[in-house]
């Protein structure tokens, strides 16, 4: 993998940069859409790279339960496997191991817990991350860490840090193919002499990126901002930086001017089954009673494909009436509007005009807030025992006024 930073901004940290993988290029800031399970809700590939996508995230914890990663080996990786044959990245699987299980036992070796799915059990080391995504073979992939708990005293964070530090080094030790790159995960709490400490390790170490994670947890927005303004900048310059699991577009770019390059997250998507919306001026609660005969499309700026040919009425008509179009349209919209939202920053940047694209982003959005009311719910993955409506239940579904979903 080869990042070269072609622009810097003269206010901030923010930077535009391109990253080459074995399977093209993507640019960067960039917004990573998630294909937990190989595929990104309601979305075929087609579509994904047509809406501007250039890289797109899948989860080790999930492909290694179902269908297993030597499955997904003999098929040819997992490029051919989902019919993508762009740069994919996968993550260790660490979170999902936390927030979807109850038994989870740690080690320094590793972490022992059983599958969601059907109860058998696992055990996870550092070298066994390695041996599942180098079989997957995607062009980015991360260190086994431990997603450190929020809150956490600061032993808790500090002993967290240092398993993980412990994971990387084993990580980097086991890592074999030269075509996929291995980045290092920040890990430390909420404490900045800690995210120093592991950003130090880690680059002694050295990968090929480094992401942040352990954000976006439950802390307050003006801790998450601190945390990332004292970390990024440590990262070494010629390398992408990757905040794991940031969603919100205002966030994003807050993040961005504190010069991190990547995000992923499964906002848009899990969103717009849940039927909230972004637009240029802010959300829409599709399910809002505003919008019955509203004829307007969600966004009278908005190119893609939804807001070029249905109304918010008959989007609303869907929703409620629980039909498949609902989530295939919305989703559609959602990560249009984020991939859209990621090329104009990045334009903005070049344009050396970031100030401006801020101004005018923060007074659209926040003129809008809060003027439908009550917001879908936000559920944290792993922790909701609700499933979307589409999801195949052994009991018989319940009807439910909102639906939330799993990733």
């Amino acid at each position: 993998m080869h990042f070269e930073i072609l622009k810097k901004d003269n206010n901030s940290g923010a930077r535009l940069g391109r990253c080459q993988t074995p399977h093209g290029a993507f640019y960067t800031p960039a917004f990573i859409p998630v294909g937990t399970q190989a595929t990104v809700k309601a979305m075929t590939p087609e579509e994904l790279q047509g809406m501007g996508a250039e890289i797109i995230l899948s989860n080790t914890y999930h492909l290694y339960l179902r269908p297993g990663h030597e499955r997904i080996r003999r098929m040819g990786g997992l490029h051919p496997f989902m019919h993508w044959n762009y740069p994919l990245l996968t993550d260790s699987g660490g979170f999902q191991v936390f927030s979807l299980n109850s038994l989870v036992k740690i080690s320094g070796e590793g972490v022992q817990f059983q599958s969601h799915l059907d109860g058998s059990g696992h055990f996870i080391t550092p070298e066994k991350a390695m041996e599942i995504q180098e079989a997957l073979g995607a062009d980015i992939i991360m260190c086994l860490d431990e997603c450190t708990t929020h809150p956490a005293s600061y032993d808790q964070a500090k002993l967290s840090s240092e398993r993980t530090l412990q994971w990387a080094g084993r990580c980097k030790e086991s890592h074999r193919d030269p075509n996929q790159a291995l980045f290092g995960i920040v890990q430390g709490g909420m404490y900045p002499d800690l995210r120093q400490e592991g950003v130090a390790a880690l680059t002694a170490i050295g990968f090929d990126g480094y992401a942040i994670g352990g954000l976006s947890v439950g802390e307050d927005k003006e801790t998450m901002f601190q945390v990332v303004a004292q970390t990024a900048p440590l990262l070494p310059p010629g390398q992408p930086r990757y905040l794991m699991g940031l969603g919100m577009p205002g966030d994003i770019l807050g993040a961005v001017q504190h010069g991190v390059d990547m995000f992923d997250c499964v906002l848009p998507t899990r969103n717009a089954r849940n039927g909230m919306l972004f637009t240029r001026s802010g959300r829409i609660v599709i399910k809002n009673a505003q919008y019955a005969e509203d004829p307007l499309p969600l966004d009278p700026e908005c190119l893609c494909y939804t807001c070029q040919n249905y109304s918010r009425a008959y989007l609303r008509h869907l929703y409620m009436a629980e039909e498949i179009l609902a989530i295939r349209l919305h989703t559609t919209h959602n990560l249009f509007f984020y991939l859209t939202f990621m090329k104009e920053m990045r334009q903005a940047i070049a344009e050396d005009r970031l100030d401006g694209f801020i101004r005018d982003f923060n007074s659209r959005w926040e003129s809008r807030e809060d003027q439908d009311g009550m917001e879908a719910p936000i559920l944290r993955p792993g922790l909701s025992g609700e499933r979307n409506f589409l999801c195949p239940k052994k009991e018989k579904p319940k009807r439910r006024k909102i639906r939330c979903s799993m990733i």
